[in-house]
């Protein structure tokens, strides 16, 4: 057994996939969350695919004494993974204090216990919301960060200031920040996947439950934007090729091979691919007939962005190279399991 990772957030989409792929790494991993917006039983499906039942922790990481009877409880903590925040952009704009107390403090309460529990690294989730509309495509992490299009994507900005600030003040610890486009997908086993609360934030999910018959339809919002079929371009990757890229910054802190002490990757496929586009492609790889509409433009939504992934590729040793129909399959697969399960 490699060393103990703590996973925050670790029920959630991304972090419950990451879990996995740390576990099939070999690491000893421990899980908080404080199932806001995820439920328990994650973790009985996480023992399914791996065999291994990680320890969980049902903690708010803004509740400082919860946190730190954490790390007392678990010795021997080398690294964290910190996904817990709250990532909903519209409902960012409604409720800004909300967001900033769980996405910043949450962080400065790990970052405030790590010296002291000898924890050596963090990896930050972060996002391609730091670089808003960019100037040149496809962004390397070298492009400017541009102000905010709402409290959430502020929050991260303001987050990877504050891990720079405090590693630049003689802190003892490392960080690995990553970018993420745009996550979708489910494990193939289709024991896990994005299981959203309420009416979902996210294309795919909203994609495949209009699929299944859940929504009436699929809003694409506009279709006369500077792009060749009119739709917005995002840069989609596979949530376990997203995954496996936390397991290689997480060996690249403990191992030691870090040249900076705090290092940026975007993480992505390098290809952008429009609405439309990923509406045809899961036509195409399911053989079900999505119905959707053209509706106007939703404010704050950015015309098209996708990654250099280079760097990512290089340094860290890592590449999404998952077909994007099998991407597709994966999701499609995971709203047939929960439809078989009766949840949805």
């Amino acid at each position: 057994m490699k060393e103990r990772i703590l996973v925050t957030g670790g029920t959630g989409f991304i972090g419950s996939h990451t879990v996995v792929e740390l576990q099939n790494s070999g690491y000893d991993v421990v899980i908080i969350d404080d199932l806001s917006n995820s439920k328990a039983d994650v973790v009985e499906n996480i023992e399914k695919i791996t065999g291994i039942r990680p320890a969980f922790e049902q903690v708010d990481c803004t509740d400082f004494a919860a946190l730190e009877a954490t790390f007392a409880k678990y010795n021997g903590i080398k690294a964290i993974i910190h996904f817990a925040a709250s990532k909903a952009v519209g409902e960012s704009v409604q409720q800004p204090l909300k967001y900033y107390r769980n996405n910043i403090v949450s962080l400065v309460n790990l970052l405030e216990l790590m010296p002291k529990y000898n924890v050596e690294g963090i990896v930050f989730s972060s996002s391609c919301t730091v670089y808003g509309q960019p100037d040149v495509l496809p962004v390397t992490e070298a492009a400017p960060t541009k102000k905010a299009e709402s409290p959430y994507g502020n929050t991260k900005q303001i987050n990877e200031e504050i891990i720079v600030d405090t590693v630049n003040s003689g802190s003892p610890i490392s960080s690995v920040i990553l970018r993420y486009f745009n996550p979708i997908g489910a494990h193939p086993t289709a024991f896990i996947g994005e299981l959203p609360l309420g009416v979902p934030q996210n294309l795919l999910p909203y994609l495949t439950q209009t699929a299944i018959g859940i929504r009436k339809e699929l809003s694409v919002f506009g279709d006369d934007y500077d792009t060749p079929d009119g739709s917005c371009i995002r840069d989609y990757i596979y949530v376990v090729d997203l995954a496996k890229a936390h397991v290689k910054a997480i060996d690249r802190i403990l191992e030691n091979k870090m040249l900076e002490k705090v290092e940026v990757f975007n993480l992505g496929t390098g290809r952008g691919l429009s609405v439309l586009e990923l509406i045809n492609e899961f036509e195409a790889a399911t053989g079900v007939k999505l119905p959707y509409k053209i509706v106007g433009r939703r404010a704050g939504d950015i015309v098209k962005v996708w990654a250099n992934p280079e760097r990512a590729n290089k340094v860290l040793g890592w590449s999404a190279d998952t077909p994007i129909r099998d991407v597709l399959a994966s999701a499609w697969k995971w709203q047939l399991k929960l439809r078989e399960d009766g949840i949805m």
